[in-house]
C-alpha cells in the first residue's frame, strides 16, 4: 500500500471521532470563551458587546461600580485546588499497596477484586452520596457505632465540612486511580526488583530505584485522571459539604442554573480550564525530566 493511500484511509478512519470532537467537544469550548467575554443579559443569557469585567470581577480590575471585586473567588478555586490536591494523595496511598497485592493474586482471584473495584459503577452516584448522607450524619451509623463503643460522647459533626467533601470525592474517585496503577504494577519486571536485591540493595533502594520508576506512568495516570474531575466536582460538594465545602464547580452551576449569569459562569470555566490544563503541563514536563 502506497503512502498516499494509507494517510487516506488514516484520514477516513479519524474522520467520524475527530467531527465528532469536533462539533461536541471544541464547538462548546469556543462558545465559552466567547461567552466569557461578553456582556450579561439583563435577564439571563448574553449581551453581544465585549465585557472585561467578568474577570476582573475575579482577579482584582472590577470598576467598583457594575461589577466588585471579590477575593472569595480565588479563595474557592485555591480550596478546590487543594481538595483535588489531597484527594489524589489520599487515593494514590491506600491503592498503591493494594494493587500489589491484588497483582499478587491468582488469576481468578484478581478478576473478582477488579471487579469488586468497578462495582460502585453499577449503582448511580446519587444513590451511593446519599448512602454517605446516612453514614456521616450526627445520628447515622458512624457516629452512633462510636458512641455505642464508648469511644465518643458526643455525636460526631462530620457532615457539611471538608473532611466529608475529600471523604466523598476519594470514594468516587478510587476507581480512577486503581485501575492505571493496577495495570502499571501488573506488568513490573519483577526479575529486576530481585535482581537489585540480589546485588545489596536495600528494599527502600530497590523499590526507590527499581519500582517506582517502573509504576511511575500509572502513577501519572491515576493521578490525572483524579485530579481532573475532583477540581470541577460539584456534585459531591453540593450533597456532602454544604456551604463550608463550597467549590468552584458548585459556583460555575450557580452562576449559570441559579443567577443566570452565563458570562461570570463562562469565566470561571476557562479559569478552571486554564489552571487544570497549567498544572498538567507542569506535571508532564516533570515527569518528561525524570525519564517517565
Amino acid at each position: 500500500m502506497s503512502r498516499r493511500r494509507e494517510r487516506a484511509v488514516l484520514a477516513l478512519l479519524l474522520a467520524p471521532v475527530t467531527l465528532y470532537l469536533g462539533v461536541f467537544f471544541l464547538v462548546p469550548l469556543a462558545t465559552i470563551v466567547v461567552f466569557s467575554f461578553l456582556t450579561p443579559g439583563l435577564y439571563g443569557g448574553v449581551e453581544w458587546s465585549f465585557y472585561h469585567w467578568n474577570y476582573g470581577r475575579i482577579f482584582g480590575w472590577a470598576d467598583g461600580i457594575t461589577e466588585v471585586f471579590e477575593p472569595v473567588y480565588l479563595r474557592i478555586l485555591g480550596r478546590s485546588l487543594g481538595f483535588a490536591a489531597l484527594t489524589v494523595a489520599i487515593c494514590l496511598v491506600l491503592c498503591y499497596p493494594v494493587a500489589f497485592w491484588v497483582s499478587r493474586l491468582p488469576e481468578r482471584w484478581r478478576a473478582l477484586f477488579l471487579f469488586l473495584v468497578t462495582l460502585p459503577f453499577f449503582s448511580s452516584l446519587i444513590v451511593r452520596l446519599y448512602a454517605w448522607l446516612l453514614i456521616l450524619r450526627p445520628s447515622g451509623l458512624l457516629g452512633e457505632g462510636l458512641m455505642a463503643l464508648g469511644l465518643r460522647s458526643t455525636p460526631l459533626e462530620l457532615l457539611y465540612t471538608p473532611v466529608a467533601v475529600v471523604l466523598g470525592m476519594v470514594y468516587v474517585m478510587i476507581p480512577f486511580m486503581f485501575l492505571p496503577l493496577f495495570a502499571a504494577i501488573d506488568t513490573l519486571d519483577r526479575a529486576q526488583v530481585e535482581a537489585a536485591l540480589d546485588l545489596g540493595a536495600t528494599r527502600t533502594q530497590a523499590f526507590l530505584k527499581v519500582v517506582l520508576p517502573q509504576t511511575l506512568p500509572g502513577i501519572a495516570g491515576g493521578a490525572v485522571i483524579v485530579f481532573i474531575p475532583s477540581v470541577g466536582n460539584f456534585i459531591v460538594p453540593d450533597i456532602l459539604g454544604g456551604a463550608r465545602g463550597l467549590m468552584v464547580g458548585n459556583l460555575v452551576e450557580q452562576q449559570f442554573l441559579a443567577a443566570r449569569n452565563w458570562p461570570f459562569g463562562s469565566a470561571l470555566s476557562v479559569i478552571i480550564m486554564t489552571v487544570v490544563l497549567t498544572v498538567l503541563l507542569v506535571f508532564v514536563a516533570r515527569l518528561r525530566a525524570r525519564g517517565a
